[in-house]
Formats: C-alpha cells, structure tokens, sequence
C-alpha cells in the first residue's frame, strides 16, 4: 500500500515539475508566436495565473500588429479574472479608447464600469469607488445609450444608490444614537432629499419628530418653544405620509407633550 502511494507522489511530482519546466522554457523562450499561443491556451483553461506574465511581456512586443488588439483584450480579461480590478479597469478603459471601432469596445467600456463596481466597498465605508462606479455606468450609457447592456447599467446603479442610502441613513442614526440630535436631523432630512423614495421614509420621519423632541426637551428656556414648534411641524409631515403607522402613538405623544410645553412657556411668559 505504501509502494502504490509513493509511486502516485513520483508520479504527481514529476507531472508538476515537468509543467513547470515546460512553463519556464516558455517564459524564457523568444518564440512569441509560441508565447502567444500559450497564453491563450492557459486563459482558456482557466489558467489565468500563468497566462497573466505571457500576455504581459506581449503587450509590448505585438503592440503595433495585427494581434495586438487581441493582446491588449485578453490582458484585459486577464487582469479581471484574477480580481485586480483597478488594474483591469484601466486596462478595459484604455481598450476602449485606443480600440474605438472594435467590435469588443462597447463590452470592454461596461466591464471597467463593472469593475469599479466590484472595488466598490460596503455601505459602512467611504464610498468614493461607489460614486466612482455610478459615474462610469452613467458615462456608458451615455457614449452607448442604445446598448443592450443598458438595463443592466441601470439595474447596477440602482443597487449602487441604494448602498449610498444606506450609508446616508446610518450616518443619521450613528447621530442619534449619539443623542446628537441636532446633527440627526440634518443627517436624516439629508437623506430624505437625496433619496426621496426611500424605504427608510417612515422610520426616518419618526426619528425626526423624536429628535426635534428631545433636542427640544433638552435645550435652554429661550430655545424651547422654537424646538417644540419643529416637533409639531416634523409630526405633521409624518402623519400626512404615514397616518397609519404603527409608531403613530408615539409620534403622538411627542406631539401632545409639545403643545403642553408650549402652553407652560406662554403661561410663564
């Protein structure tokens, strides 16, 4: 039994070294043809590690040939097919614009789109990839507005806007829950502004009228009746969109309570 398995391990290792070998001679080689047939067969097998070095040291070689468009492609694809995607986003750009009448131009100009996409991180970090990668989809659509991939841009985008929602509705709560609420409420009607349709409205509404409340409560004698009237101001928005919400009780507590303060201070006043 150990025999047979010793024989498989000669076996695989000779198989690996031999490839490897093989390999280095190519990398080595000054047959470019050759160079260039092997790169396609690795990228083509899914090999994208070993083709990568090939279709680099070509880029150069055939950049003013008949193949250097299709150099210049797979380098492209390459570099996304191992995920580095600036890389392959500027290489797809640069395809794009050095190769405006081939027929792998459109395609190449959505995938550096589709790439910035992928760089794009989540909703919690900064997104200047994210308004980066709306800005290329939208430059697409614009060079290519009778593309088929349209569709496909826009339905990208709107996930990407939707991740910018959420990072501009956490900004607003990170505020409140901060009790900053001041800052909340620039934060949340901030949201409301850029993203109308939110799914977030209600809550957001909500949070308002309770923020205006407690920065209310919580302010000097000569600040509160100004504070509590934006607290009846910011319940009658929520109401008029969500009057039958399940935070509507609440909503009218904050709202009665503000009308009785009000009427201490004119009393007091």
């Amino acid at each position: 039994m150990k025999s047979k398995l010793l024989v498989i391990i000669l076996v695989l290792s000779s198989l690996f070294l031999g490839g490897c070998s093989e390999y280095n001679k190519i990398l080595k080689s000054n047959d470019y043809e050759l160079k260039y047939a092997k790169a396609i067969e690795y990228y083509n097998d899914g090999e994208y590690f070993k083709s990568l070095p090939l279709f680099e040291e070509l880029m150069s070689f055939f950049k003013m040939t008949d193949k250097g468009e299709d150099v210049y492609y797979y380098y492209a694809q390459n570099q996304y097919a191992v995920k580095e995607f600036y890389q392959a986003s500027y290489y797809f750009k640069r395809f794009a614009k050095n190769y405006p009448n081939s027929p792998r131009a459109q395609e190449c100009a959505f995938l550096s789109a589709v790439c910035k996409k992928e760089i794009s991180p989540d909703y919690n970090l900064d997104q200047t990839e994210t308004y980066a990668a709306i800005d290329a989809f939208q430059l697409f659509m614009d060079r290519y507005p009778n593309s088929s991939l349209v569709d496909s841009s826009n339905t990208i985008i709107r996930e990407l806007r939707t991740k910018l929602e959420r990072k501009s509705y956490e900004t607003g709560m990170l505020y409140y829950k901060m009790e900053k609420y001041r800052s909340a409420i620039i934060a949340f009607n901030s949201t409301l502004k850029t993203y109308p349709d939110t799914d977030y409205r209600e809550e957001i509404l909500f949070l308002i009228v309770k923020s205006n409340y407690e920065f209310a409560i919580n302010s000097i004698e000569s600040k509160k009746s100004e504070r509590f009237k934006e607290t009846i101001k910011s319940y009658h928005t929520f109401v008029d969109s969500f009057g039958s919400s399940k935070k509507l009780k609440q909503a009218e507590n904050y709202y009665s309570t503000s009308i009785k303060e009000l009427e201490k201070l004119k009393e007091a006043n």
